[in-house]
């Protein structure tokens, strides 16, 4: 079992920028696709970015958010920009063997870290 530990949430206002980080336990850490997911309330889960066999995705060349990773500490981050107040949710973590933009692949999954965005 995979643990994933996120980290960097909090309250900021619209326009500012935020990084998440994502530390799993995993022993092949490269071998996981790992995926950022954002849930705010009432909403699904949606997918936000990830970080796969060919390196970063996201489904938005001019998206304000990108996703790396540091293999050696076994970390990914997600880099936000230009917050803006539809982007209050919670954001989870996630690992699975393959990308997907849907959460059903993934089978491990952090405790989510809540990010509220001000106007």
């Amino acid at each position: 079992q995979v643990s994933l530990v996120e980290s960097g949430g909090g309250l900021v206002r619209a326009g500012d920028s935020l990084r998440l980080t994502c530390t799993s336990s995993a022993r092949a850490f490269t071998s996981y696709v790992m995926a950022w997911f954002r849930q705010a309330p009432g909403k699904e889960r949606e997918f936000v970015a990830a970080f796969g066999p060919t390196g970063a995705y996201t489904p938005d060349a001019d998206s304000r958010f990108s996703i790396s990773r540091d293999t050696a500490k076994k970390t990914v981050y997600l880099q936000m920009n230009n917050l803006k107040p539809e982007d209050t949710a919670v954001y989870y973590c996630a690992a699975g063997p393959s990308l997907s933009r849907t959460p059903e692949p993934y089978y491990n999954w952090g405790q989510g870290t809540q990010v509220t965005v001000s106007s």
